[in-house]
């Protein structure tokens, strides 16, 4: 077998035990983010270093939800310097004032995506949340999590706190595949299945919402004709410089 098929086999067999796993979890997330969104709340999601691609996946996109808000803090991304977000993320106290900024509160809900769970900035982001009232639902990699100690004062990882956890179903160390002659291993599936569990998560709530009878705005393609008029009306209501 070549390597495209093994590592493809590989990713779908991680996907496979989500769907096999998680189908349950993802329906009581999809429900907290649905409540919240018929008290005129919010879907948050937020993920540092490469998880934070998790909350773009969902956010302003075709078939998108306009409940889905991403936070998206440029120091704790990748674009900047490879290793700035590996040690902020560490930073105690950061998470509070982006909560802040962001004016999350009882009404939201707040999905955390961290594969190990154990750093500072998603732990407290999770607990911030909880202080203000918010749902919390984690993605993470339960393989992983329960493995390690956190990195946190309070001791705690992210699945110890939040209202539901979605397991990534990913191994420790996420790079897991290996290749022949290569000492290190390739391959990391977090954000395969965490963007699939993303997309899951929002397609359920869209369907707990219409089965009650409310239509919420989704974005369409900006490249199908009509686009950007739907699009435009969506930003201007849901994505100005109020909550």
């Amino acid at each position: 077998m070549s390597v495209p098929e093994k590592y493809l086999d590989f990713a779908i067999s991680k996907l496979t035990e989500v769907k096999d796993t998680q189908k349950d979890n993802i329906q009581k997330a999809a429900q907290l983010v649905a409540d919240s969104v018929e008290k005129g709340g919010r879907m948050y999601i937020f993920g540092s270093g490469h998880s934070h691609m998790v909350a773009e996946e969902v956010y302003i996109r075709a078939g998108g939800a306009a409940f889905v808000k991403a936070i998206l803090e440029p120091s704790l991304m990748l674009h900047e310097m490879p290793n700035k977000s590996t040690y902020l993320e560490r930073l105690e106290g950061y998470a509070a004032v982006l909560l802040k900024l962001h004016k999350v509160d009882e009404n939201d809900t707040l999905v955390v995506v961290s594969n190990s769970g154990r750093n500072p900035v998603p732990v407290e982001m999770a607990l911030e949340a909880k202080k203000l009232g918010a749902g919390v639902i984690a993605i993470t990699s339960l393989k992983h999590s329960t493995t390690v100690t956190s990195r946190h004062k309070s001791g705690k990882k992210l699945y110890e706190i939040a209202d539901v956890t979605i397991d990534n179903c990913g191994e420790k160390g996420d790079a897991v595949f290996k290749i022949e002659g290569l000492n290190t291993p390739t391959g990391p599936t977090s954000d395969t299945t965490g963007t699939a569990i993303a997309q899951a998560l929002v397609s359920t709530t869209l369907d707990i919402l219409v089965k009650k009878g409310i239509q919420p705005p989704v974005l369409v393609s900006s490249n199908v004709d009509g686009g950007d008029k739907i699009n435009d009306q969506i930003f201007d209501t849901y994505y100005g410089f109020t909550k």
